[in-house]
């Protein structure tokens, strides 16, 4: 080689010992090339200066040689140490041959590699930031390397850099986020580590702002927290909390909207926690800012809802999530943008003034909320969602069904526009193995039946023509039944279509008839009037076409009137018949109550019309007598030994006014074989008093001025009605049996 020509102004030594595999021999070569470089300084021959750092890098640094190589790196460190303060305006001539070095595959090289950037940086300190992103690029990748020598040295590196960012207020980290961004997404576990530990040191210096771009690492950050080392995750958790406590101290510079999304998307159980503890952060700070994002939140919280105690704690902070979101939904959202925009106007100077004063200024610092738009479309989808989902846990479900009930609440007409969908699956899930789920669901069902917004233009289709399935029985019949039915200020049209829907469910699923029938029943009539209630099923009922299940359902709703407290206050109403309004309300009842004899009986016995009861009884003999029919009969008469029908009992003891109900009462004894039904009704009649005055002559008495002020009813054409139905229930079981090997047992 020829040296002289080649390496001025190093000498054919220097270069000789530069190329040599001693090391010690290329420390000497340094420490001459460092009193060369100083001769330059002092000359201030900035010419030489480059020329020498360029023959460093060219010929022996970026050499194929790898000895030259690893005197080129300990040459330039000499230049740096030689450069002192002056370095600076060398140093991307200086670090860029070091940092090719970083990619050597010689471990050994690397090595050398790191040491040397380690004295450039060491003597240029604050200078170096300018070029803080190509370093910070090759020490990520050293922080992954495989040989713990390597590794070892690249740490001490990293402690220098992170000293010199400390101490200076001139880092420039609007250059540095792109690739802290572009890092942070790296799988290896030492470059996550890496990464984590400069976030923690930009963090903690004052000058820097890096919550102005959490946004933009936030994603990555829950990436790593899901990291399968306890110590990565450990050290995610403290970098993520103590940006939180950041964003509690100063709301009014966060970027809520821009985050929301992102913790969405975290499930992992791993994660989950802290993503349900930040967005329950996230929706108390900024209220309503989240509001357009509530349908991605719910996706996230509502499953969490479901966990058992091993989650509780993520439990318990979904659960405070979805309290808090709840919350924001306000009637103020029921409004369309064009009635917002011409209502809203702009305040006053007293209050502006006010507000600048609320909570330090944290609140109304924010985005202005009040235009913050409702995803409600969005909502109803992730709510409807999780209904038909069958495998959406039970307190997922009742937070569901809550969520429709306060929206229905809050801003009843967007949510009318919904209902034709959703009722479909709010009926099916009256079938839910859970009662606090019917509960919720009936609550749902009841508001969606007695909200004014019911009756708006939304409901076009209760004229039959609907695209969904909510039809009358009898499409020629469905103006008259819709005309029959109870007309109260507090029921819209959905309400009938409600009690058709439930009936055509009870017929098509006879076992939750059987199981929770008369629960549902008994609900709704807490949560909507009574009188409807029967009213309405009773109209549907006179059309029913399957007469056993007409049967079946004046059975169930006989039981309820008759047993249940909840129907207490409609008893009474009944019990005497005192108005017109009672009596078109038993003749409605008696029409259906028809498909059932003793239910018809028991209802004659509930209004106190003795002798209209006793007529029907007569016509039992022309009746097919089933052991069904006298189960029911049986049941009867333990229902007269209940305090139900005290009233009925103490009226015994005034036999001159009420013949009929002793006759009546007998006519049942008669239809009773030698059981212990019949031995109670016959020891309960033998404690009537003065028997012979149980004669039926008809003799003008006086009647008592409350059974004077009864309206009249035509009991004639009700019994003519009576026998209409039972003819068609005779007819209908005749076929049945003709088609059948099993028919009814006769007595």
């Amino acid at each position: 080689m020829n040296t002289e020509k080649d390496f001025s102004p190093l000498t054919p030594n220097i270069v000789r010992a530069l190329n040599d595999k001693l090391y010690e021999k290329r420390k000497v070569a340094a420490l001459e090339i460092e009193k060369l470089v100083r001769e330059f300084v002092a000359q201030n021959n900035s010419t030489q200066i480059r020329h020498v750092i360029q023959i460093l890098a060219s010929e022996f640094a970026l050499s194929q040689h790898p000895h030259s190589r690893k005197g080129g790196l300990i040459g330039l460190a000499a230049c740096s140490i030689a450069l002192g303060k002056d370095s600076g305006l060398y140093l991307k001539e200086l670090i860029e041959p070091v940092l090719t070095c970083f990619n050597d595959s010689d471990s050994r090289l690397r090595y050398y590699a790191c040491e040397a950037l380690y004295n450039i940086v060491k003597v240029a300190r604050g200078a170096v930031l300018p070029h803080f992103n190509v370093l910070f690029d090759g020490l990520s990748k050293l922080a992954a390397d495989p040989d713990p020598n390597v590794k070892s040295g690249s740490e001490l590196l990293d402690r220098l850099l992170k000293d010199i960012v400390t101490e200076s207020n001139k880092f420039d980290l609007v250059a540095f986020v792109p690739l802290l961004r572009e890092r942070i997404y790296s799988n290896n576990q030492y470059a996550r580590q890496f990464i984590i530990s400069w976030i923690l040191v930009l963090e903690s210096v004052p000058d820097i702002n890096l919550l102005d771009y959490l946004p933009e690492i936030l994603d990555g950050l829950f990436q790593i927290l899901g990291d399968s080392s306890k110590e990565i995750r450990r050290m995610c958790e403290v970098v993520l909390g103590e940006f939180l406590k950041e964003i509690k101290k100063t709301p009014s510079s966060v970027k809520f909207a821009e985050m929301a999304n992102i913790l969405v998307i975290h499930s992992n159980d791993l994660i989950q926690l802290t993503a349900m503890t930040w967005m329950r952060e996230f929706i108390q700070l900024a209220g309503r800012v989240v509001l357009p994002y509530s349908s991605g939140i719910l996706t996230a919280v509502l499953p969490c809802l479901s966990y058992d105690d091993r989650k509780k704690i993520t439990k318990e902070a979904a659960s405070a999530c979805n309290h808090s979101l709840m919350k924001l939904v306000t009637p103020e959202d029921d409004e369309d943008e064009e009635e917002s925009q011409s209502t809203t106007s702009p305040p006053s100077k007293d209050t502006s003034t006010k507000k600048e004063g609320d909570i330090n200024g944290k609140i109304s610092n924010l985005a202005d909320r009040s235009q913050v738009t409702l995803d409600l479309d969005g909502i109803v989808q992730v709510l409807d969602r999780h209904l038909h989902d069958s495998l959406t846990g039970m307190m997922t479900r009742i937070a569901v069904l809550k969520w429709l009930y306060h929206l229905y609440i809050k801003t009843p007409r967007k949510m009318f526009r919904h209902t034709d969908s959703l009722f479909p699956m709010l009926l099916k899930t009256l079938s839910d193995e859970s009662d606090e789920v019917i509960l919720k669901d009936l609550e749902v069902l009841a508001e969606i039946a007695s909200s004014p917004a019911g009756q708006t233009e939304s409901l076009g289709s209760c004229d039959g023509s609907d695209k969904t399935e909510l039809h009358v029985p009898d499409g020629s019949a469905g103006s008259k039944v819709a005309d029959s039915s109870p007309s109260t200020p507090s029921m819209n049209s959905y309400f009938y279509k409600f009690m058709i829907n439930l009936l055509q469910r009870f017929s098509l699923e006879r076992k939750l008839l059987e199981t929770r029938g008369a629960f549902i029943i008994r609900q709704l009539c807490l949560l909507l009037h009574a009188e409807n209630i029967f009213h309405s099923m009773a109209d549907i009922l006179l059309k029913e076409e399957d007469l056993k299940f007409a049967s079946t359902m004046v059975q169930t709703l006989n039981t309820i009137l008759l047993t249940s407290a909840e129907l207490f206050q409609l008893r009474n109403q009944l019990k005497d018949l005192r108005t017109p309004e009672s009596c078109t309300l038993f003749c409605c009842l008696y029409r259906s109550w028809c498909h059932n004899p003793v239910a018809t009986v028991s209802l004659c016995f509930l209004t106190q019309n003795y002798r209209h009861a006793y007529d029907l009884i007569q016509k039992f003999g022309d009746l097919e007598v089933t052991v069904d029919f006298l189960i029911e009969v049986d049941k009867l008469v333990q229902l007269i030994e209940s305090p139900i029908f005290t009233y009925l009992r103490l009226q015994l003891l005034d036999v001159e006014n009420n013949p009929y109900l002793i006759k009546a009462l007998y006519g049942l004894l008669m239809l009773l074989p030698q059981s212990q039904a019949f031995q109670l009704l016959s020891h309960r009649l033998r404690c009537v008093p003065n028997p012979e005055l149980m004669r039926t002559v008809e003799i003008p008495k006086p009647v008592s001025a409350k059974r004077a002020t009864r309206p009249q009813v035509d009991y004639k054409e009700l019994l003519q009605h009576f026998e209409h139905v039972q003819s068609k229930h005779l007819e209908v079981r005749h076929q049945r049996v003709g088609h059948t090997e099993h028919p009814d047992r006769k007595l």
